[in-house]
Formats: C-alpha cells, sequence, structure tokens
C-alpha cells in the first residue's frame, strides 16, 4: 500500500471557507461523495460516529478522521488543507490545518489499519507539513504526498 494507490490528484483540495469541524466534516463528506459516489449524508455520520469515539487530531496540526463504509471495496483517501487553522479537539490543543481522511469498507481490517498508519508516518515529518502549509495549489499538494514517500522509500 503506498500514498498514490489512496490519494487520488482529484481527492486534494485548499479549503478557505470552512470554520467549525462540524464544516471541515461536511466538506470531507462533498469531497469524498464525488470520490466514491456514496451519499454525503452516509459519508457525514460515518465521520461523526468515528469521531464521537474520540477525536482524530492527531497533534502538530493535523487530524486523521476516518470511517468504515459498507459498501467500498478498497480504502481511499482525500487530503485537505485548511486556509485558517480551526479547532479540532486535538490531543495537544494545536488547532488543525492539515486533514488526511481516509474510507475503508465496513468488513477490513489490516488494509485500513494499514493505511492509517502510513499517513500517520508521513503526516509526523515536520518539514513535509511544512511544505504543504506553504503551498495552496491542489496538484503541488499531491505531489508533495506522493513524492514524499517515494523519495523515504529510495
Amino acid at each position: 500500500m503506498n500514498l498514490s494507490s489512496l490519494l487520488k490528484p482529484r481527492a486534494v483540495k485548499v479549503l478557505s471557507d470552512v470554520t467549525s469541524k462540524k464544516r471541515l466534516m461536511q466538506g470531507i463528506a462533498d469531497l469524498a461523495h464525488d470520490l466514491i459516489g456514496l451519499p454525503e449524508g452516509q459519508i457525514f455520520d460515518a465521520l461523526q460516529e468515528r469521531e464521537s469515539l474520540g477525536p482524530t487530531g492527531v497533534g502538530h496540526g493535523v487530524a486523521l478522521p476516518h470511517a468504515r463504509l459498507s459498501d467500498l471495496t478498497e480504502v481511499h483517501g482525500a487530503f485537505l488543507r485548511l486556509e485558517r487553522p480551526i479547532d479540532f479537539d486535538a490531543a495537544d490543543r494545536q488547532p488543525v490545518d492539515l486533514v488526511f481522511a481516509l474510507f475503508a469498507p465496513a468488513d477490513t481490517g489490516v488494509d485500513h489499519l494499514k493505511a492509517l498508519a502510513l499517513v500517520s508516518r508521513t503526516l509526523r515529518d515536520p518539514a513535509l507539513c511544512a511544505k504543504l502549509r506553504a503551498n495552496t495549489d491542489a496538484a503541488t499538494l499531491h505531489t508533495l504526498l506522493t513524492e514524499h514517500e517515494a523519495s523515504k522509500a529510495a
């Protein structure tokens, strides 16, 4: 599993109008609807249900919201860079501006965990996060994420 298989170029967006965690979740659901074709409401509800178990803000301005959806056959990712950080109830209480959402089949186990681990490792790199924060072009953000992984493998 690699980021380029999880994250398609059209799954990367810069959002300027997000003012709350709920609006962010709606933005993620809108983007995911376009990517995977499931109803926005179903995606939003699954994200909210997972978030009710505990916040997915992992610290240093990064959040990894994720959901399992019964109608999927593979893991999909979406990356959002927020122009204005928002409160996300992160463990370190830092506002979030880098968001990598994952959507996995309801009956998957290992693949979902592998994807979460991969994304978490990737976004723990302070140099990469600085580059992501310095760019507002979706294509550039996609390239930074997928090339970063390739450069670590070399």
